[in-house]
């Protein structure tokens, strides 16, 4: 028998992203049209359990931190909006380092695909998951319950997002396929780095589209350094 206070969740998906390891992942959902797949795990490949789902626009993810299990947990973090400096509860917060690695995500639906070589998949826009994470379940969104405008954000509202002028030459630009352009220009905008880390001498990197993005920021502008292939020595 199975302890009350234990539950196994079933992988129903994984999604395909163009984005390898944690590092340049938009910091929430929505902040870039950052495109994926969603790949439903053989038992769950079924059309049937899409039937209606085209009449939404936008879908809920529940979903693992796949790269950022860990064994105990905390009851407080040190959130990046903060600076790393200041700790809060986890649950006033969307670490990953919770008691159970939980993500929520909410993405826009573009295109469902019932028939495909791995059955069904789902086109999703401004996801903010690693490729492969796993996938616990779908929800449609419903904009008259899930819409609250007169929300308070807490501590998210006294800080600002930065947004940075990005300096892309033309001919690294080009390195990137034409529609995956323009969302790699708006992850950058918004600053990978750590909130912590603000040496303007220090070279960044990721991996974005099976290339690896360089760069650095000065003050207020982002400067793309290199555009080669990802895991080039």
């Amino acid at each position: 028998m199975s302890h009350p206070d234990a539950y196994t969740a079933k992988v129903i998906a994984h999604i395909r992203s163009e984005f390898p390891t944690k590092f340049g992942l938009p910091r929430q959902s929505g902040l870039a049209d950052t495109e994926a797949r969603i790949v439903f795990t053989p038992p769950y490949r079924n059309p049937d359990a899409l039937r209606g789902l085209e009449d939404f626009s936008h879908i809920w993810l529940i979903w693992e931190f796949s790269g950022a299990l860990r064994e105990d947990w905390s009851p407080t973090v040190r959130p990046p909006r903060l600076g790393g400096n200041r700790r809060m509860g986890v649950f006033a917060t969307r670490s990953p380092f919770r008691p159970n690695a939980l993500g929520l995500s909410a993405v826009r639906l573009e295109e469902i695909r019932l028939h495909t070589e791995e059955g069904p998949q789902l086109l999703v826009s401004g996801a903010d998951l690693m490729d492969g994470t796993p996938i616990f379940d779908i929800k449609p969104y419903l904009p008259y319950a899930d819409c609250l405008p007169d929300a308070v954000g807490g501590f998210t509202d006294k800080t600002a997002f930065s947004h940075l002028a990005v300096d892309f030459p033309a001919p690294l630009l080009e390195r990137i396929p034409s529609e995956k352009r323009e969302a790699l220009k708006q992850v950058l905008a918004q600053d990978p780095r750590p909130a912590y880390q603000k040496d303007s001498r220090r070279v960044y990197g990721f991996a974005f589209a099976g290339a690896e993005i360089r760069f650095r920021v000065e003050g207020e502008k982002l400067y793309v350094l290199e555009v080669e292939p990802a895991g080039k020595d």
